[in-house]
């Protein structure tokens, strides 16, 4: 009886990995449909196994090789004219409100962005949206430059705000961490060569009026896009007095290489007694510290461009003797 279970067991198992185990010499889907007939291709000819695996962590991720690209307005289908003209402007789209109001930029539900209800589970007194789509200048970028682009976080501190034509630095200092316990200041590395699927990291920000603020940076790598999430493992303070409470703070940048470009969406909260933000007229400081992000997320993704290109470009050039 036994050996009768063990043996129905093991065609069970015999039987449901040949169901969903694909033929090692499967082709790849094609947007042409299925292919019929011919020769199967040899694994020799022309493969490239970095369209099909990257890895993390010492772990090998499967990702499809041929993604449909799509466009913005596939993303946010309910924008007015109005609307998509302001989002492929110099700035975008930007919209703030308080904790009873109703945000104005709402994905497809097929989508796979969320992300307004991640940020509200934090339940925050003040949240900005923001979308822009950031046209390619030069060759289309990918999903590691973009990685690459976020990667530098020293820039950020350079990104300047222009207030009646005069030029201020919203952050002093921007720099990585080498962990939330051992706070002490590490370089950005060299540009990946390979996509991770997901990492933290830990960053400080000086900012000349609300002090030090340390940030959890988690990174996730989706099929479209890739997610920055931000929040603050630590209080802030305002010389002795405590003015935001640790994890109160939260903000994420999505970014997706779209038909029309590289588009850049982000929501931001954070919770401040009312007291307290009525003092220090929080909406149109809030807004400052995401375009300093914004403009670095797209100043990060022109010097990717650049180095590709440079890259390229030296790879291709002859030698002289």
């Amino acid at each position: 009886m036994n050996s009768t279970k063990k043996t129905t067991g093991l065609c069970l198992l015999l039987f449901f990995a040949l169901i969903f185990i694909p033929p090692l010499f499967a082709d790849p889907p094609s947007d042409k449909g299925p292919v019929s007939g011919g020769e199967v291709p040899s694994l020799d000819d022309d493969f490239d196994e970095d369209a099909f695996f990257f890895e993390a962590a010492g772990l090998v991720f499967e990702v499809s090789p041929i993604i449909e690209i799509r466009s913005y307005n596939d993303i946010f289908p309910g924008l007015s004219r109005t609307q998509r003209l302001r989002v492929r402007g110099e700035t975008g789209l930007r919209y703030a409100f308080e904790k009873d109001g109703a945000p104005m930029l709402t994905p497809d539900e097929n989508s796979g962005l969320d992300l307004m209800s991640i940020v509200m589970k934090k339940k925050p007194s003040h949240i900005i949206e923001a979308l822009v789509v950031v046209p390619y200048k030069g060759r289309e970028l990918d999903l590691l430059d973009v990685y690459n682009a976020l990667g530098r976080i020293k820039n950020i501190k350079d990104q300047k705000i222009t207030i009646n034509e005069k030029e201020y630095s919203i952050f002093t200092d921007t720099t990585r961490l080498a962990s939330a316990k051992e706070r002490k200041p590490i370089e950005d590395p060299e540009p990946a060569e390979v996509l991770p699927y997901k990492e933290t990291i830990y960053i400080r920000f000086i900012d000349p009026y609300i002090g030090d603020l340390y940030l959890r940076g988690d990174i996730s790598v989706g099929m479209y896009g890739i997610s920055y999430s931000m929040t603050n493992f630590r209080d802030v303070s305002y010389y002795i007095f405590r003015v935001m409470k640790s994890d109160r703070f939260s903000a994420i940048i999505y970014v997706e290489p779209v038909k029309e470009g590289i588009l850049i969406y982000s929501v931001s909260g954070l919770y401040l007694p009312n007291f307290i933000a009525k003092k220090i007229n929080l909406t149109p400081n809030m807004n400052r510290r995401i375009t300093v992000l914004l403009n670095w997320v797209m100043e990060g993704l022109t010097l990717q461009e650049d180095r590709r290109q440079d890259k390229h470009f030296y790879r291709l050039r002859p030698k002289t003797n």
